[in-house]
């Protein structure tokens, strides 16, 4: 059984065809930069690899183009679409009508934009994603796994917010978390290889979105994003924290708009804002030469995490473990090392060497002795979407 999986991000999508159950990729790929001209296809299959620099002017361009390359005759992977039998959808936002993974329906569909609000930059392009494969893979079954899911642990006196009880109950104002599936699939890995089941650990996924986990024996308990993917760490163009009283002075002072603030807060600020760049490696190859800006940005952006990582290891009571994931987790040598620099309080220390190691295994980067593993661990939400989209049908005839 064949099971594409597409994972739609604010700025790039990537995907992975699987054969299932034995979960062997027939490809993988990523499109990165949409939304800009220099955007970068790539598409790996049978030891072959294919890079395209072209428009990608949104989502749906570059899953037309990932369309034309599964079923192109000479490097395509499928002959027809009913080759697929079940596309699994990374969903950033399930409010509180998802808790679990759901087949795709119309009724599901309108929850979904429904919640655009709250994931603005993440809920549309899932639901994008959708309704291109549903065009492309009519006969395939369409299935949605969320990014709110795992972290439904997360106890009440963590996820609610101290404001009068009525928007809890009535409106379901509350703490949700996202990045889910990338936070379940490392913290389980890293338990595996800690090898102690109970355990404190603090995962943290690093790319144009981020966000940290605290987890205690498998399960989330705390987590740096909120009722939608807006605060905790300085993001690509997110602003993370901020003191609420801005937005109404942005109001009131500066005369702007609702939509306005959203739109800043959302999509112009964070790295974006404060550098002029929203890709971690422009900052850094800016920050190399000099430009002040960038260095600042870097510095602030480590800061926060660290602010994050003494928070949870105090909730947490200890720590065994923190883990990097994700594309400037898994890749950005230095922001590994800004983050990781003077945490020896916490028994956090790095090995420089290590850290530069460059590997898509789980390694260690800590010093030998440290009481704190530091871990890199390739995050891999496309296989945990696959499997959570299968087990859903396990039961079922596919066809």
């Amino acid at each position: 059984m064949q099971v594409l999986v597409l994972n739609s991000g604010s700025s790039s999508i990537k995907f992975q065809l699987f054969s299932m159950p034995e979960a062997s990729i027939l490809c993988s790929g990523l499109i990165e930069r949409i939304g800009f001209e220099d955007a970068l296809f790539n598409f790996k299959t049978n030891g072959k690899t294919i890079t395209l620099e072209t428009p990608i002017l949104n989502h749906k361009d570059g899953l037309k183009l990932l369309a034309e390359h599964l079923l192109n005759k000479d490097i395509g992977i499928i002959k027809t679409s009913d080759d697929i039998s079940i596309v699994g959808h990374r969903v950033v936002h399930g409010g509180k009508h998802f808790s679990e993974t759901t087949e795709i329906t119309e009724t599901v569909k309108e929850k979904i934009r429904r919640l655009s609000s709250l994931a603005p930059l993440h809920n549309p392009a899932n639901l994008q994603g959708i309704e291109v494969a549903e065009d492309i893979f009519p006969n395939a079954k369409q299935i949605a796994v969320f990014d709110t899911a795992f972290h439904q642990s997360i106890p009440e006196y963590a996820y609610k917010y101290a404001i009068p009880s009525k928007f809890s109950d009535e409106y379901n104002i509350r703490v949700y978390g996202f990045h889910g599936t990338s936070h379940k699939y490392v913290s389980e890995k890293a338990i595996d290889y800690l090898g102690k089941k109970e355990s404190k650990i603090v995962t943290i996924h690093l790319g144009n979105g981020c966000s940290m986990t605290a987890v205690k024996n498998g399960k989330s308990i705390d987590h740096s994003l909120g009722f939608s993917p807006n605060t905790g760490l300085i993001m690509g163009t997110r602003s993370g924290d901020i003191d609420s009283s801005i937005i109404f002075y942005l109001a009131k002072k500066l005369n702007f708009s609702l939509d306005e603030i959203n739109t800043l807060l959302q999509k112009e600020s964070g790295m974006l804002g404060l550098t002029g760049f929203s890709d971690l490696r422009d900052i850094e190859e800016e920050a190399a030469k000099g430009n002040k800006s960038c260095e600042l940005a870097l510095q602030m952006n480590a800061y926060r995490i660290k602010k994050y990582i003494g928070s949870y290891a105090a909730i947490l009571n200890g720590l065994d473990a923190i883990v990097f994931t994700a594309g400037i987790g898994e890749n950005s040598q230095l922001m590994r090392r800004l983050v990781c620099e003077d945490l020896d309080f916490l028994g956090i220390a790095i090995d420089t060497q290590k850290n530069e190691i460059k590997s898509q295994e789980i390694r260690s980067i800590g010093q030998k002795d440290a009481n704190v593993e530091i871990l890199v661990i390739p995050t891999n939400e496309e296989l945990e979407i696959a499997k959570q989209a299968m087990g859903l049908y396990q039961d079922k005839p596919i066809c």
